[in-house]
């Protein structure tokens, strides 16, 4: 049993009640848009953290963290990119993607549109974007995801809601 707390579009600003949230979770996962390597130094000594760049994201960030990751746990093949689109919307890229394979679970940041739902009718996976977790974008509301994964399966996912935007 694996327990992932799962942050988007940071943009360079990590709320602090971000590691009270996450305290209880096994790794963190960050959707790109990350902002700053100060967010990549603080996510890393706290807990194992994958990351992936988003559009934002400057050459130094780039050359530290993918652009893409795909990577199995839990018995679940995950993919994680910033830019992916949502149910039945995706991308160019993700669509020529899931033709060569579809994941488990897909992760995606950057609409900073908080969005988590099984994709059944079209591809048979769990679609996660945790929205933005920063302050800057359209996004009124500062959100994570919280989720639990277990031979297969996932359970216990929970939204959280760090504050309005501006604050």
């Amino acid at each position: 049993m694996t327990k992932i707390g799962l942050i988007s579009d940071t943009h360079g600003f990590l709320d602090e009640t971000v590691f009270e949230h996450f305290k209880d979770c096994d790794e963190i996962w960050h959707a790109g848009d990350i902002g700053s390597i100060e967010i990549i130094d603080k996510l890393q000594a706290f807990k194992p953290t994958k990351f992936v760049f988003g559009n934002i994201d400057a050459k130094e960030i780039q050359w530290l963290v993918p652009e893409n990751q795909h990577f199995t746990i839990e018995g679940l093949n995950v993919w994680m990119t910033h830019i992916g689109g949502y149910p039945p919307n995706y991308n160019s890229l993700v669509k020529k993607q899931f033709k060569i394979q579809i994941p488990d679970v897909f992760v995606c940041g950057h609409s900073h549109m908080l969005k988590a739902m099984r994709d059944a009718k079209h591809n048979n996976l769990i679609y996660l974007n945790p929205g933005a977790a920063g302050k800057v974008g359209w996004h009124q509301m500062k959100t994570l995801l919280r989720f639990t994964l277990d031979s297969g399966k996932m359970s216990n996912l929970e939204v959280i809601e760090l504050g309005l935007r501006g604050k």
